[in-house]
């Protein structure tokens, strides 16, 4: 699928949320149970690598996003990912062109390691990861509840080969 990879701007938030809200309804993206609003999420994430994925129509098929890992100096080579595909484009390229351009931003930031925690369940995202050079590097077991249950999440990171 061709699709357009464009800087996240605040005027796609009201898209960007729908697509995010589309992840927290299938139970396996995020603990989360409900968007916020911009202003939190424009906050808790790094300017450096905000992307959209827009169809030739101006439709936005997905987004990714970093965020700190810490307030600490000696992290701050060191981001989350997030990236979320709309549930019609999901399986289509999307997430692999959006995490390829997330990668190429983060590495022009200064940014050297990118971690993500991912639900087991939650196999697509896993083998995405995998395909952009993540590894498994651990499992945290019982971290949290969700919905009353307790819930894995496994630890996925990528060492740039250009920064650090």
């Amino acid at each position: 699928m061709h699709v357009c990879l464009e800087p996240m701007r605040p005027e796609d938030w009201p898209a960007v949320r729908a697509i995010y809200l589309e992840g927290i309804t299938t139970g396996n993206a995020t603990f989360e149970l409900a968007a916020p609003e911009w202003e939190q999420w424009d906050a808790g994430h790094l300017r450096d690598a905000r992307i959209v994925a827009r169809s030739d129509a101006g439709d936005v098929l997905g987004w990714a996003a970093l965020s700190a890992v810490s307030g600490r100096c000696v992290y701050a080579g060191v981001a989350e990912v997030s990236i979320y595909v709309a549930e019609r484009s999901r399986g289509s390229g999307v997430g692999r062109q959006l995490m390829a351009r997330l990668i190429a931003d983060s590495e022009s930031a200064g940014i050297w390691t990118l971690q993500a925690g991912i639900f087991p369940e939650n196999i697509a995202s896993i083998a995405l990861h995998e395909l952009a050079g993540f590894r498994a590097v651990g499992r945290r077991e019982r971290i949290g509840q969700m919905n009353g249950q307790w819930r894995d999440v496994g630890l996925m990171e990528r060492r740039s080969s250009v920064v650090g």
